[in-house]
């Protein structure tokens, strides 16, 4: 038995970076909540006493996280089903709410076919190692999300032959000289893949579809997007950035030379319900190959069933009610000009619900969100590693559940600071 002592290297440098992300005013803080997540929500301090403050920072874009119907739907599969499927998806753990969400989500996408993991990280951890085979490359706008950077990684090590190239964000020129390098290249000798977010969630800007998706089809590429943040959010009716840019199969107003997306990658803890869970949507050919491949959904439990029908329930009701986008864009509109017009911070534009204020260095980020939960508002400091060092930020996130008053709130605080 070997003991651990406060002298092994590992417990020396740990503490030595804990004590310098003190010192410096970085020290992230965990906030409790004790109560539904919704556009006011109880927050409970160090001190043990409970507060409301308006949330805005959360990713419950269309206020679907404690929407009736997808508490009761959660509520009712946990009645019938239970409370876990003890198993992974290939030997018993695969239940009819499963089949039926993923029918749902591909209807939804506008794809062949859906599978579901307990993350999108999961889901983008399934992708590539999966898919890549030595010999292709996997190209990535340089602001694409962690889980798409660790996932190129992983293939690298698990496919050894799986090249990786970078491209300067939203930069088509770059994304063409890159492409035109693996074009060129005598060791890229199978797929290219082009994959990016479709909305920025740390910029709030949106990846540019189209130009991709002409990219892809010169360079023989498929097109992965991860549009979590843009689900429920863009286009008419909150299918993604796909339907924003007039690229959803069927929809309205689809323009067939704008071409379509390959693969999705997407997430139910955001605006869809805002629980958990992720998914991959493609063809039917990619997911059988992910069901019978895919490390994560051969070697973890699948999906809780009582997520997959709340999930299923949030969906549905989306696309019943697609006034909810709408909603959720007129009150984004509506923050913006007010903080434009009424404080001397400014919000960066986007056609998201995402408004950042960039505010500097990680330590004023987070001792300005601490100051806003005195007047009320939760809104979270993002500094480094999440950001670049200097680039530190307010994340204001909207919701359909906000209303001008919370808005009008927000700014008021804004203004003190």
């Amino acid at each position: 038995m070997t003991a651990t002592t406060s002298t092994n290297p590992f417990a020396i440098r740990t503490r030595e970076t804990l004590e310098m992300l003190e010192s410096s005013g970085q020290t992230k803080v965990l906030q409790i909540l004790d109560s539904p997540m919704d556009a006011v929500v109880n927050m409970i301090d160090p001190d043990g006493s409970t507060h409301q403050r308006i949330c805005m920072c959360s990713n419950n874009y269309l206020g679907l996280a404690n929407h009736p119907d997808v508490v009761d739907a959660g509520i009712e599969a946990l009645r019938t089903y239970g409370a876990g499927t003890a198993s992974v998806r290939f030997i018993c753990g695969t239940f009819t709410p499963h089949l039926t969400l993923e029918k749902t989500i591909a209807e939804y996408i506008g794809t062949q076919a859906a599978y579901t993991f307990v993350s999108c990280w999961n889901a983008t951890e399934a992708l590539f190692p999966t898919v890549c085979e030595p010999g292709d490359i996997i190209i990535s706008d340089e602001l694409n999300h962690a889980c798409i950077v660790d996932s190129m990684r992983l293939s690298a090590v698990i496919k050894k032959g799986v090249k990786k190239g970078i491209y300067k964000h939203s930069d088509m020129d770059s994304a063409r000289e890159v492409l035109e390098k693996a074009k060129n290249n005598p060791e890229v000798t199978g797929q290219i893949w082009l994959i990016t977010d479709g909305v920025f969630s740390m910029e709030g800007d949106i990846a540019n579809l189209p130009a991709l998706r002409k990219l892809c089809d010169e360079y023989n590429a498929l097109l992965v997007v991860d549009d979590s943040h843009a689900h429920g959010v863009m286009g008419k009716t909150g299918r993604g950035t796909h339907e924003h840019y007039n690229m959803f199969p069927g929809g309205s107003g689809f323009q067939p030379e704008n071409g379509v997306v390959d693969i999705f990658t997407g997430t139910l803890g955001k605006g869809l319900g805002g629980g958990a869970g992720g998914f991959i949507a493609a063809s039917q050919d990619l997911i059988d190959l992910i069901i019978q491949r895919g490390r994560p959904t051969l070697f973890s439990n699948a999906l809780p069933v009582t997520v997959a029908a709340s999930a299923n329930a949030a969906i549905r009701t989306l696309i019943n009610e697609p006034q909810r986008v709408q909603k959720l864009r007129d009150i984004t509109a509506y923050c913006r000009q007010q903080i434009k017009s009424e404080t001397k911070f400014e919000v960066l534009e986007s056609p998201t619900a995402i408004c950042p204020i960039i505010v500097g260095e990680t330590a004023t980020a987070i001792a300005m969100s601490k100051k806003l939960l005195a007047y009320g508002i939760f809104v979270i400091g993002f500094g480094y590693p999440v950001v670049p060092e200097g680039e530190a930020r307010l994340r204001i996130q909207m919701s359909a559940a906000h209303t001008n008053k919370h808005v009008d709130q927000l700014v008021k605080a804004l203004k003190e600071l």
